[in-house]
């Protein structure tokens, strides 16, 4: 595992956030970034601009076409990395997608992970079974490729759990990314499944955006991960937006620990 992300499990329950790079612009991010740091947030996924977002609901789509709206460029979120990187050393990982690091260059996009200190990055179009492409280059380079299951993964739940790295995410709604009022799916199980093969943590996201839904995810995962709910507060504030988050994920860091 990434020792920066071993460092965001390492002190109990974990609260893990998602935002959009450059929604509403990259300065924002910035700011967004030290926020959720101040709130308490133990490891930041971001999302880089993409016209295809597939696992995505309509909340996070819509801040990845604003973000591209502004041109917001893969080369532009690393300059902003490198520019909170003087500010914070809080763990961070990518989620975006195969076609974003193909078409950068699997080789130069992970070499400039290493040089902003990014740990690790999810592709969430990436089947278990096509993933040597970019894991093997991500294993060269020191950054964890995290994978994904889902509540329909069934028995392949042990054989993707069992030589994870960094932590694994587990869907708990089926369906693409957005605020949930209730998840009905069976989340403890498969965290079972997975504690029979790895010790690895688990985070629960997609559909976490109350307090209460957080602390019970947590009650036997690792981690509770947000994304949704911090992408409305941003789409809602805008520029104002990162006192606002603040607030919100300190709220959800109170609920978990």
């Amino acid at each position: 595992m990434n020792k920066n992300i071993e460092r965001a499990f390492d002190h109990g329950k974990a609260f893990v956030a998602f935002v959009t790079c450059g929604d509403p612009d990259l300065d924002t991010t910035k700011k967004i970034i030290k926020a959720l740091e101040k709130g308490g947030c133990d490891l930041i996924e971001l999302g880089i601009p993409f016209s295809d977002p597939t696992a995505e609901g309509p909340v996070i789509q819509e801040a990845n076409e604003r973000a591209l709206s502004n041109g917001c460029t893969t080369d532009d979120v690393f300059e902003m990395i490198k520019e909170v990187r003087k500010e914070t050393s809080i763990p961070m990982v990518f989620m975006t997608y195969a076609n974003v690091v193909f078409h950068y260059g699997t080789e130069k996009f992970c070499q400039k992970m290493v040089d902003t200190d990014m740990s690790g990055i999810i592709l969430p179009d990436v089947p278990y079974e096509e993933k040597d492409e970019f894991e093997t280059v991500c294993h060269q380079y020191g950054l964890d490729f995290i994978r994904m299951i889902a509540p329909t993964s069934h028995d392949r739940i042990q054989m993707i759990a069992e030589d994870a790295q960094g932590f694994l995410y587990c869907v708990s709604s089926l369906g693409v990314t957005g605020t949930r009022s209730k998840i009905t799916t069976n989340v403890n199980e498969m965290v079972d499944i997975v504690r029979h093969v790895s010790d690895i943590p688990c985070g629960i996201g997609f559909g976490i955006s109350t307090p209460e839904q957080a602390k019970k995810m947590t009650e036997k995962a690792d981690a509770a991960i947000v994304g949704s709910a911090i992408i409305k507060i941003i789409a809602k504030y805008g520029k104002e937006a990162p006192d606002q988050v603040e607030a919100y994920v300190r709220s959800m860091v109170e609920a978990i620990r």
